[in-house]
């Protein structure tokens, strides 16, 4: 018989009730335990999911202190990541946390090493190395169908205006949109083209005027084997949510959206012209489903995971190297903490 994992879901809020959702689909799964800082929202979620036997908390040290559990899913506001995360993997348990990993580089190397301390396992929601265009497009890179990358770029189009957070914790000073938003596209680009070394940045401050921060940024970067890229960020912008992303080869050329049906294959021809591929797409740009699964059979089968608390602390390490060139105006060589 395979084995029960008891799950406890620490932040209750919007995409609190989407972990919880999707953790109840994988079998083998049971949620013991609900935390939030407001008790109405974990009693919504007990509610909703029939969770009769759920114990819910304001305090997850409380939660920590009292119930066995195997896996912590973090899902609280960005400040609260290492606190509660670090605190989960002292207590014993593995731990999926939600992106970003942390907003400061530092906690992110402390989150890493709390893992490695407690030998558990420790796995982050950059959840677009789940999403079946971006994994396909990947997949089409690695098989050469495009040839040898010279050109990437991808962008975090999201209009934030009327989605400030429960308490108003994405208007946080901190909260730069390129660590809390962008770390989705810089993230997928490390994950195609590698670990870039030097980023050049520019920001701005014209439509989320009553917001502490800039709400447009433009970064470039040097990718390995002398690829080059950019993200384009904006937390202002009046459109729909989008991460489209373009992958340029010397044979053809990818483009790709989480939200779009289609991915469009353009490949050179031996006429020199190029055609087109349309192929067909499952849109599921928050498969937080796959990440559940991915950590449930790492921890019953020593799988890899897809995002480790490694990967997750590169990438916070690529945001905040945009910021800082950013402020200070000058290119700024990336060098990695773990």
């Amino acid at each position: 018989m395979e084995k029960t994992l008891r799950y406890a879901l620490v932040g209750c809020g919007s995409f609190g009730n989407v972990h919880l959702g999707t953790m109840l689909k994988i079998p083998g799964t049971q949620v013991v335990a609900l935390c939030d800082l407001h008790p109405e929202s974990c009693a919504l979620l007990k509610e909703r999911y029939g969770l009769e036997n759920a114990a819910c908390y304001t305090d997850y040290r409380e939660l920590l202190a009292r119930e066995e559990v195997d896996v912590v899913a973090v899902v609280t506001s960005d400040k609260a990541h290492k606190e509660v995360t670090t605190a989960a993997l002292k207590a014993g348990c593995h731990v999926i946390c939600e992106k970003p990993m942390s907003l400061f580089t530092e906690e992110c190397v402390e989150m890493v090493q709390a893992a490695h301390d407690a030998g558990k396992l420790l796995m982050v929601g950059q959840v677009c190395r789940c999403a079946p265009g971006f994994i396909k497009a990947r997949e089409l890179v690695e098989d050469g169908a495009i040839g040898e990358l010279y050109y990437v770029e991808s962008e975090y189009a999201h209009d934030y205006t009327k989605i400030t957070g429960v308490d108003n914790w994405r208007v946080d000073p901190d909260r730069e949109p390129i660590i809390g938003g962008a770390c989705h596209a810089i993230d997928l680009l490390r994950w195609i083209a590698g670990n870039p070394v030097e980023t050049t940045a520019y920001s701005n401050h014209k439509v989320l005027t009553d917001w502490p921060v800039d709400d447009t940024t433009i970064a470039i970067f040097k990718f390995p084997n002398q690829v080059i890229g950019k993200v384009f960020t904006s937390i202002g912008c009046k459109r729909n949510y989008t991460m489209r992303t373009v992958l340029y080869g010397t044979r053809g050329t990818i483009i790709v959206n989480n939200t779009d049906p289609v991915l469009d294959l353009y490949q050179l021809q031996e006429n020199g012209s190029s055609a087109l591929t349309q192929l067909p797409l499952e849109i599921n740009n928050h498969n937080v489903q796959a990440e559940h699964e991915i950590l449930r059979d790492a921890v019953l089968n020593g799988t890899p995971l897809v995002t480790t608390g490694e990967e997750g602390a590169r990438t916070v390490t690529v945001c905040r190297a945009v910021v800082q060139s950013a402020k200070t105006g000058v290119p700024v060589q990336i060098v990695y903490p773990v």
